[in-house]
């Protein structure tokens, strides 16, 4: 059974329209009007379960929409979903028992408290047994190293600290699918890869499906196998993250550093020269253009190689290609509409 089955999904918020003059002001007092914003737009999908999938997009792209639905929060305007075999807006309450959600900047623990008594009380909230709910604590608390945190109160810890509390705190109950939405947001490189970490053995454990939104491309390449990228609220593109790399990590950067000092007027035909020192190269070649094997013979016709160095664009780049690939393709979208009070169409 699918973790996650969408199908047309949207949803469209109503917002106020700002009358001009004083006149429009009067009018709008007793008859305001609505402009519809749609965030997302039939959206479909589905992931599998103990997943790890990674549902990206710039901002404002539908994202924390979506997951507000997938959690129950937020009531479609249109289209199905199920989480778990539940329907979210329906079930929210049984769904609950089974799903556990981060939302990166929206605390769960209580600020004052030290995390431990956030924790035991989610334990009576989800109505676990106390011996159960003491085993789970010391296994979370292991597994985020979170041991020396647990009896500081949350004001106290700094954000990364707080962060392995809050993802910890979600997975107290073991559901079966975790939604993280920007969890690693704000923090450093060092309170990154512990949550990356603590995220993965868990899933890996558990069986523990995870649905990742973030900005951050090195949380895809630590988390996720599959990728979803999503631009104002559909999806541009989807598929593993290693093909996303393969189709579009077709540029490598290549650093040389010879024993002897590089000939002058070191050229490769078809091959960008960024940098010529006396005893090294750097370039840069798109490889769907140029031959790997014609480059790497021409680099050992110059001399004896001490190193080399071949690196990819990072996935920021790749990402951000797609956006603008996407942007240029004319999204249809109704002209919008007015409503009356009430939300009559006029």
């Amino acid at each position: 059974m699918p973790a996650i089955e969408v199908h047309q999904l949207q949803k469209t918020f109503q917002s106020k329209r700002k009358a001009a003059g004083l006149g429009g002001s009067v009018r709008a007092l007793f008859k305001p009007e609505y402009n519809s914003i749609e965030a997302v737009r039939r959206l479909s999908f589905q992931m599998e379960a103990g997943e790890l999938l990674g549902f990206i997009g710039p901002n404002g792209a539908g994202k924390s929409t979506t997951i507000k639905m997938l959690t129950g929060i937020l009531y479609p305007s249109e289209g199905e979903a199920k989480v778990l075999d539940f329907v979210p807006w329906k079930d929210r309450q049984k769904l609950a028992y089974h799903i556990g959600t981060v939302f990166g900047q929206r605390p769960q623990l209580w600020y004052h408290l030290p995390a431990v008594d956030t924790l035991i009380l989610f334990g009576k909230i989800y109505e676990m047994d106390d011996r159960d709910v003491k085993l789970r604590i010391s296994q979370l608390a292991e597994a985020f190293e979170i041991q020396d945190l647990l009896e500081t109160p949350v004001r106290k810890l700094s954000l990364g600290q707080r962060m392995r509390c809050e993802v910890a705190a979600s997975l107290l109950h073991r559901p079966k699918l975790l939604l993280l939405d920007e969890p690693s947001i704000g923090l450093d490189v060092v309170a990154k890869q512990h949550i990356r970490d603590a995220i993965c053995r868990m899933a890996q454990e558990e069986n523990v499906g995870v649905l990742l939104t973030s900005h951050d491309a090195g949380d895809l390449e630590a988390l996720c196998k599959r990728v979803i990228i999503i631009n104002h609220g559909q999806i541009v593109y989807e598929d593993k993250v290693s093909n996303l790399k393969r189709k579009y990590l077709t540029t490598k950067m290549v650093e040389v550093r010879y024993a002897e000092e590089v000939p002058a007027g070191f050229s490769i035909n078809g091959v960008e020269i960024l940098k010529v020192g006396h005893y090294g190269v750097k370039l840069r070649f798109n490889t769907t253009q140029t031959p790997v094997d014609s480059v790497m013979a021409h680099l050992s016709q110059a001399g004896e190689i001490v190193d080399i160095t071949i690196s990819d664009p990072p996935l920021e780049e790749v990402i951000a290609k797609i956006y603008q690939e996407a942007a240029l393709t004319p999204v249809p979208s109704p002209a919008p509409q007015r409503t009356g009070a009430g939300g009559r169409r006029v």
